[in-house]
């Protein structure tokens, strides 16, 4: 039977946890230190992801959630351990925004390589209480490593990067990707979404680590990015229901 998770090794302690069967196409990062470990979120929750870190570490886990969306928070119900920025604290611990029924319909929407023993009926979107509660600047550490919390509102109220100033890597969760960002949800906000993007431009990045689509990205895709936001700003356009804008190799949905 094909595995539902794929694992790519980014360097020699940091791995992408990919499930690339279904349309979404999510990563998850789980980076190593000398003392724990991080998950940067925990996929779909279509299988068990904590068998494939199980495989990868014996270091002790803390999940650090970019956002909570479905498709970012599945498998946290594997762990014990859980982050989460404070602005989304309540969407996690008492009520998730969106219905379960409309969760399950974006899961089936399109056809997707499911494994034999999953069973939609069955699909719980996860809630619970977070062990630790971040805030913009705060630090994660690994023992020999160490990651900044950067809030960047917009895609959500709560949403973060992650940025790993030795190596340089953002993990920029659904801010930066190949393909379409959305900001037209009413829990979106496509103003907050621009400056987001704007203030992880100033970082010193050499890699860029998406949550979804293609795993390697050029680091200029923040600049082309922020650009879209500027021309679609200049013409008025940054308002909910303007609708799907095309550029070079993304799009943005408001």
């Amino acid at each position: 039977m094909k595995e539902w998770f794929t694992v790519e090794k980014i360097d020699t302690d940091t791995f992408a946890i990919s499930e690339y069967g279904h349309w979404e196409e999510t990563h998850c990062y789980l980076l190593c230190g000398a003392e724990n470990a991080v998950l940067i979120d925990t996929g779909l929750g279509i299988a068990n992801i904590k068998k494939v870190t199980d495989s990868l570490t014996t270091l002790p886990i803390m999940v650090v959630t970019t956002h909570v969306h479905w498709d970012h928070i599945g498998g946290h119900k594997y762990f014990d351990n859980i982050a989460v920025h404070e602005a989304e604290k309540d969407w996690l611990s008492v009520k998730f925004p969106i219905p379960l029924q409309a969760v399950k319909s974006n899961l089936m929407c399109k056809p997707c390589d499911f494994p034999p023993y999953f069973n939609v009926d069955s699909y719980q979107i996860f809630q619970g209480m977070p062990q630790r509660i971040f805030r913009n600047g705060d630090c994660v550490t690994l023992g020999d490593r160490k990651l900044t919390v950067i809030h960047t509102p917009g895609h959500s109220p709560g949403h973060c990067c992650f940025y790993e100033p030795e190596r340089k890597y953002l993990f920029s969760g659904d801010l930066i990707y190949n393909g379409c960002l959305d900001a037209f949800y009413p829990t979106t906000n496509p103003l907050l979404f621009w400056q987001s993007v704007k203030k992880v431009k100033s970082l010193e990045i050499k890699r860029i680590l998406p949550a979804h689509h293609q795993l390697n990205i050029s680091v200029s895709i923040i600049e082309r990015i922020e650009n879209a936001f500027s021309e679609l700003a200049d013409k008025g356009m940054l308002k909910q229901g303007a609708g799907i804008f095309e550029f070079e190799d993304f799009q943005i949905h408001i």
